[in-house]
This record gives structure tokens, C-alpha cells and sequence, in this order.
């Protein structure tokens, strides 16, 4: 694994749903080798979100291709705690879920915990923050949406760093390690908003594809001041 989770600096995770998919392994390698911390695997199963991504087996070709990669696995589906384990088993480093789609967060947070992954817990834009609060103790990250989650290319929301804020001051208010990521919308004009809010890792997809110098773009939010 190449990254640790610490409390600083920023970190930025590339998400793979804005990739050119028939050339997925150069795109990753090429993200990875401009700056990324790691690279954000969005798994999507057409009924928790209206839209289908990878399966395990995409995963494990891809981390067979690039061992040495953090994988930043989230998981947008149902029965979170059923497939984690296959995700793990393909590579995965970090597993996030959404709260929202099991009724029991702490026995998925447990499954994944067995499967020998770090744990992530995720929130849509509409569940109230505090609804999280319970579970800062217990993983080792907090995603917060800054869009509905399912497509990429959604603008930004604008409440997002008012979410991230009271996330960050709760978890500095209890001395916790937990990192905090934002998701949805992140580029050069918004990313600076989520660093002030306490976000510890930013999710950049088609701002980061899309730019004309993604090493420059990177180095620019990895000296952004949290």
C-alpha cells in the first residue's frame, strides 16, 4: 500500500468513473504517476443508485495490472456487507458503504473489518450529518456526497462545506483520526472550499481527466492549506 492515513496533508483520490474504460489501467497509471494518492473505485449496482459500474473482477485486473496502488473502494449498493468481501479479496484497500443502505452499520462496518479492509462510511446529500456521529469512533473515514450519488459530472452543491465543517469540528472535538472525504463536483474552484470545510481527501473524476495538465492541477490542491 502506498498510502497511510494521516491527519495531513491533503490527499487526492482519482476517480476511475471518468476514465477512458478501454484503456483503464493506462488512465490509472496515468493519474498515479501525475500525483494521485489513490484511486476511488465508484460501485454502483442499478438499484441503491439508477446506474451500473464494476464488478470485483474489474477490480482484481486492475489491481493485478497495478499492484501497488491504494485502492478507495465505494461501495453505492445494497447488501454492502455481503460483497465487501469480494471487493477485499480483489484488492481493495478501503471499504466505503452508505449508511443508507444497510439497517445495520455496525455489522457492516465489522464485515469489512474481517475482510481485512480499512472502513469508510458514506452520506447522501439529503441525511443529516449527525446521523454519522455514532460510527466517527468506529472507521477510519467519513465520505460526504457533494452530489447524488450514481453519475459523475454533477455540479457541486453548495451546502457541502457546511457539512464538512460539522463533521470536522465533531471529530477534532472528540480526538479522533478519522479522515474526512468529499466526492461530487470537486475542481480547481471548489476543491479550496472543501480544504477550509476539514476535508482530508478530495475525489476529483472528469476535473481531473479533463484537465490539460493534470500534474499541474494536482499539485495545485496538494497545497491547499486544510
Amino acid at each position: 500500500m502506498q498510502t497511510q492515513f494521516k491527519t495531513r496533508p491533503l490527499k487526492i483520490s482519482a476517480s476511475v468513473l471518468s476514465a477512458d474504460l478501454a484503456h483503464l489501467a493506462d488512465q490509472c497509471r496515468l493519474v498515479l504517476d501525475a500525483g494521485v494518492d489513490m484511486l476511488h473505485i465508484d460501485v454502483m449496482d442499478g438499484h441503491f443508485v439508477p446506474n451500473l459500474t464494476y464488478g470485483a473482477p474489474v477490480l482484481g485486473c486492475l489491481h493485478r495490472a497495478l499492484p501497488d496502488a491504494f485502492y478507495d473502494v465505494h461501495l453505492m449498493i445494497e447488501e454492502p456487507d455481503r460483497y465487501a468481501p469480494d471487493y477485499a479479496a480483489a484488492g481493495a484497500d478501503l471499504i466505503t458503504f452508505h449508511l443508507e443502505a444497510t439497517r445495520e452499520p455496525g455489522a457492516t462496518i465489522a464485515a469489512i473489518r474481517k475482510a481485512g479492509c480499512r472502513v469508510g462510511v458514506s452520506i447522501r446529500p439529503a441525511t443529516p450529518v449527525k446521523r454519522v456521529f455514532k460510527y466517527l469512533g468506529e472507521v477510519d473515514l467519513v465520505l460526504v456526497m457533494s452530489v447524488e450519488p450514481g453519475f459523475g459530472g454533477q455540479p457541486f452543491l453548495p451546502e457541502t462545506p457546511a457539512r464538512l465543517a460539522a463533521l470536522r469540528a465533531e471529530i477534532d472535538r472528540r480526538g479522533l483520526p478519522t479522515m474526512l472525504e468529499v466526492d461530487g463536483g470537486v475542481n480547481a474552484r471548489t476543491a479550496p472550499l472543501c480544504a477550509q470545510a476539514g476535508a482530508d481527501v478530495l475525489v476529483l473524476g472528469s476535473a481531473l481527466y479533463g484537465a490539460p495538465d493534470p500534474a499541474a492541477l494536482l499539485a495545485d490542491l496538494h497545497a491547499l492549506q486544510p
